[in-house]
């Protein structure tokens, strides 16, 4: 650009971030809503599926919103698997309020992600189902196709999917607090609270990405011609501002099975009297770790190398952050294409 027009996009920009609605409006992808509950929409993205299409279901975790899979045009995973010819479907799990604070892990295990499952495959003709999936929304995608066998699933991925505690950062500092009441300080605030309320939870967010807020000034300035960079970071904004929080009972459950007791990552998740085990999943994985990811390290996603015993297992890396290995700049040349040629080897 000519120095006149830059002084103009600048200007532009500067406007559009101090006074108006952004540098870019958000554009997401066009779907249709199949099945409307609370906590279970099920979205069909249009077009893309040609006749004969597998079905694919996205499955987010709880605390992130189900925009994590498209971001924007540019940063979309939903539209990358239309682009390749599969029939894409979300579910989306909305709001979490007080008033679902006695939802726990049993819900997503035994009924919303069954449920989004079968409705898929109904509407694909009864084909099959590609589950791929986000953070926390593989951990419950990998018990679900453990509880439930007859299932129609066909694979499933899990990009930077927590599969062993024992690795995650600051697990270790956390236990050891919670040794000195032994858990109880933390059950008993969740459950005074409801839950974690979805402002702590964009506020942990934002903790992972300190040097991202702390240096967010300097970015903009320095950036200020470039529309597509600020256009980037306001969908990282719009992310962060949707993230829902967690109820009560299912974070009772995470701390107590997961973070404390590390169930997972020993490969038998217990709920109540009932054990779930990893090795029952039987279908072909695909595991995808960030060595960069400071929320899930890489070797927490692979643990499920070890722990998988009954399933064909591939572990792959991607550079960047949490969510930049699912939708950031170099995820189109690393995790999608992963994700493209496993999900072909299943045909």
């Amino acid at each position: 650009m000519s120095i006149a027009e830059t002084v103009t996009t600048a200007a532009r920009n500067a406007w559009a971030l101090t006074f108006g609605a952004g540098v870019e409006a958000p554009n997401p992808a066009l779907s249709t809503v199949l099945w409307d509950e609370p906590h279970r929409q099920l979205r069909r993205y249009d077009g893309g599926a040609s006749d004969g299409a597998s079905a694919v279901l996205l499955v987010p975790p709880l605390a992130a919103p189900a925009s994590c899979f498209d971001l924007r045009p540019d940063q979309s995973l939903a539209r990358f698997l239309c682009d390749t010819g599969r029939a894409t479907y979300v579910v989306d799990y909305g709001e979490i309020t007080f008033g679902d604070r006695r939802m726990g892990f049993e819900d997503w295990i035994d009924d919303i992600l069954p449920e989004s499952i079968v409705r898929t495959s109904a509407d694909t003709g009864g084909k099959p189902v590609d589950l791929v999936c986000w953070s926390i929304g593989g951990t419950l995608a990998l018990l679900t196709a453990a509880a439930h066998a007859h299932l129609p699933i066909r694979s499933i991925t899990a990009v930077g999917s927590p599969l062993d505690y024992d690795k995650m950062t600051g697990i270790p500092q956390l236990r050891a607090v919670a040794k000195l009441t032994g858990g109880i300080a933390t059950s008993t605030a969740v459950r005074a609270a409801g839950g974690i309320p979805a402002r702590l939870t964009r506020a942990a967010y934002r903790v992972t990405a300190w040097d991202r807020e702390l240096t967010r000034p300097w970015f903009v300035a320095s950036n200020i011609a470039r529309t597509e960079t600020l256009a980037k970071m306001e969908s990282i904004d719009r992310f962060m501002a949707a993230m829902p929080g967690y109820p009560g009972r299912f974070y009772g459950q995470l701390w107590g099975r997961l973070i404390l007791n590390n169930d997972i990552g020993r490969g038998v998740v217990r709920l109540g009297e009932r054990r779930i085990a990893l090795a029952d999943v039987t279908v072909p994985v695909l595991l995808v770790g960030g060595p960069t990811d400071v929320i899930t390290p890489a070797a927490a996603v692979e643990a499920g190398t070890r722990t998988l015993t009954g399933a064909s297992v591939r572990y792959e890396t991607a550079p960047g952050s949490h969510l930049g290995i699912l939708t950031g700049e170099t995820a189109r040349d690393t995790t999608w294409v992963y994700l493209d040629k496993f999900l072909s080897e299943q045909n």
